[in-house]
């Protein structure tokens, strides 16, 4: 089975941005310019956000869940979130690209840590990595940026420890649990990160976090007061089933018209309609009459003796 090139440009409507860097961002953020960020895991998602003129793709360990049919994102591993990683990068070339580091791919030591940082530059061809927490991952933080690899943090609710924080939900509803989520924050901006993403923290406590740091925040379900914000690419496209978080916003229903596309193809095949006439290749006449002739010696000739 084949497929003709894929010509994107061609009659696309693409929105023109100049190539997003680290200094960039710190503009964007220091102007009041919001920054657009989602989260893609293949060419063709890439490709759609390369056009629709984002400034950062995340490669999120959230493929698991979302592209491979997980249960969380813990199973999925550093070799897959390098594939992934790789068909995004070929698909975009304007957005700051960030790959995720999947679990159990830096916590252990500074030195995997590194080296799988450095997976994601050398092999995918990244711009920068994103790990989850504060406490340890600060100083894991710490050495990748340290070895020359941009590191962007994760505060909040942090789905790689989800079962510890007592499930998917809202993280500092208390003032010690916000101290806490605001500590993690601290860490991560002297660590060196050049970013950190807030997830599912109440607006106000995301205020008082944005506050106090000096670095561009994305905000996933932490209110408007962050710098730029993160939505999964599925979830803004509405190509996923079942219950989606309550930060998400869905600017189209792409699967339920995937589902009719799909479902009127199957009925048209089962019907004789497609294919018709008009998608077919034709062959001269001549050419026809001379194979039919030849038929039998063709034959013959491709049988094996």
């Amino acid at each position: 089975m084949s497929s003709l090139p894929n010509h994107p440009e061609d009659g696309a409507e693409t929105v023109d941005r100049p190539d997003v860097t680290f200094a960039r961002l710190v503009e964007m953020t220091a102007s009041g310019e919001p920054i657009v960020m989602v989260t893609a895991y293949d060419h063709p998602s890439a490709s759609v956000a390369q056009h629709a003129g984002v400034d950062m793709i995340l490669v999120g360990d959230s493929a698991a869940m979302v592209v491979l049919g997980h249960d969380s994102t813990l199973p999925i591993t550093m070799d897959e979130m390098i594939m992934l990683a790789s068909a995004v990068k070929r698909g975009a070339h304007t957005p700051l690209i960030v790959g995720d580091m999947p679990f159990g791919s830096y916590e252990e030591s500074d030195a995997i840590a590194v080296r799988n940082a450095q997976r994601f530059i050398k092999e995918a061809g990244c711009d920068a990595v994103k790990l989850e927490g504060g406490g340890t991952s600060a100083e894991r933080a710490k050495a990748i940026a340290a070895a020359g690899v941009p590191v962007m943090g994760h505060i909040g609710l942090t789905p790689q420890t989800a079962s510890a924080l007592g499930g998917y939900k809202a993280q500092g509803r208390t003032a010690s649990a916000a101290a806490s989520v605001l500590n993690d924050a601290v860490r991560l901006q002297d660590a060196g990160c050049f970013s950190i993403v807030i997830e599912c923290v109440p607006s106000a406590v995301t205020e008082l976090i944005v506050e106090q740091l000096s670095i561009p925040t994305i905000g996933i379900g932490a209110g408007p007061s962050t710098a730029g914000q993160v939505l999964v690419y599925h979830d803004l496209l509405g190509l996923r089933e079942g219950r989606t978080a309550k930060f998400v916003k869905p600017y189209a229903q792409l699967r339920d018209s995937a589902i009719s596309a799909v479902a009127t193809y199957a009925a048209e095949v089962r019907s004789g309609e497609y294919p018709g006439p008009e998608h077919g290749y034709s062959i001269e006449p001549a050419e026809l009459n001379s194979l039919r002739e030849s038929l039998p010696q063709a034959v013959a000739a491709g049988r094996v003796q």
